[in-house]
């Protein structure tokens, strides 16, 4: 077992090269790796580069958690941050690294996405999508597959249930370097993951709260994913909420309709229970 009564055991355990003194973390920061996505790629450049960069743990796309540096000791993830007016945020915090290319751009390839060391990704296959915010811009992003994610939630969970331990935030790179990283990705659950560990709200709720909203009555739309199927979520955003999947050219009544993070959502119903789907891949629906 990977984690018992939210204890860390049997975790793998390689030495990054550049690990430096003692810490007491306050805070955990999240990261994207923007690197190729074969399993021990991103690891193993962590572990041993020339830039002086390393992390505590790296979560592979199947959810393998290897660990780098003792939670105790400084790891160099951060770079220059400022964390509510405090600076050298590697001093007071853990770094989780989720493999995962970053940003993209378009490809000339009808289907594909471009990542910046030059590989094109299926759209369809790699659960990518084209998102613009304040944060991180414009770019193709890649969702979190779920079974990085539960390997996350599990290792925050164990993070925060250590024995006199001092850590008492969840952030993304971007939030403590700001305007100079974009990771984690606007696709990333920060609220959700938030909600989880800090048991403060039910995050359907909350984030059901916060899409400007408006009930319908009649209307349905045709699923069109091009012969795939179309994540139905239990809430208007990403990964790890998907409870069905809609095959394509299927015909779903519409309940509501709304904005959420610069995104259009059908709220609709399918297979005996009601989700969110994106409204870019439904057609014929009218207000």
């Amino acid at each position: 077992m990977r984690f018992k009564n939210h204890k860390l055991v049997d975790i793998p355990f390689q030495k990054a090269r550049w690990t430096g003194g003692e810490i007491t973390p306050e805070l955990v920061v999240l990261h994207d790796t923007a690197s190729r996505l074969t399993k021990g790629n991103a690891r193993d450049y962590l572990a041993n580069n020339e830039v002086k960069v390393s992390v505590h743990f790296v979560i592979e796309l199947d959810g393998t958690i290897t660990q780098q540096v003792p939670i105790s000791r400084r790891a160099n993830h951060a770079g220059r941050s400022n964390y509510h007016g405090r600076k050298n945020v590697n001093g007071f915090s853990v770094g989780i690294e989720l493999v995962n290319p970053g940003r993209m751009s378009a490809s000339q390839r009808h289907g594909k996405a471009r990542t910046w060391y030059g590989e094109e990704l299926d759209i369809a296959l790699w659960d990518i999508h084209e998102v613009t915010t304040a944060e991180h811009g414009h770019g193709f992003w890649m969702a979190y597959p779920e079974a990085q994610m539960t390997a996350l939630l599990e290792l925050l969970e164990a993070l925060f249930a250590r024995r006199g331990n001092k850590l008492t935030d969840i952030r993304p790179h971007w939030y403590v370097s700001p305007g100079r990283k974009v990771d984690t990705n606007p696709l990333f659950p920060l609220a959700e993951v938030r909600s989880h560990i800090f048991g403060r709200e039910d995050p359907l709720q909350s984030v059901e709260d916060a899409v400007a909203m408006d009930e319908t009555e009649g209307g349905t739309v045709q699923i069109d994913v091009n012969d795939d199927t179309l994540n139905m979520r239990a809430w208007p955003s990403f990964n790890p909420n998907i409870i069905a999947k809609i095959p394509d050219g299927t015909v779903v009544p519409v309940l509501a309709h709304g904005d959420f993070d610069g995104r259009e959502w059908l709220k609709v119903f399918y297979a005996g229970q009601e989700g969110w789907i994106v409204a870019n891949y439904a057609n014929d629906f009218t207000y």
